[in-house]
């Protein structure tokens, strides 16, 4: 069985910076896709970017803001955000599709991390 586990949330003044982790563990075999979502209060979730085969996708608003990575040796997926403003405050989700011996999981979500940008 995998896990999910996000860190590096906080609070942060406008224009400040924070990277968000998230750790994979269990029998990792390969990592094919992730995503960051996001969820603020009274709001629906909704996709902040994402990776896959090497392309990377994000959310207009976060584009020239935040940048996901990921690597497959340490089985992480990071968030960073730059330049981060008040309307950034939500939990943020970590999201993948995974393979762990012989079964692959997709959209497999972690617990959540909180980001909270004051003015």
């Amino acid at each position: 069985q995998v896990r999910l586990v996000e860190s590096g949330g906080g609070l942060v003044q406008a224009g400040g910076s924070l990277r968000l982790s998230c750790a994979a563990s269990g029998t990792i075999l390969g990592i094919n896709a992730a995503r960051w979502y996001r969820q603020a209060p009274g709001k629906q979730r909704e996709l902040v970017a994402g990776i896959r085969g090497g392309r990377t996708n994000y959310k207009d608003d976060v584009k020239g803001r935040f940048t996901i990575s990921g690597d497959n040796v340490k089985n992480m997926v990071y968030l960073q955000m730059n330049s981060l403003k008040p309307e950034d405050t939500a939990v943020y989700y970590c999201n993948a599709d995974l393979v762990s011996g012989p079964i692959k999981y997709n959209d497999y979500w972690g617990q959540g991390t909180q980001v909270t940008v004051s003015s």
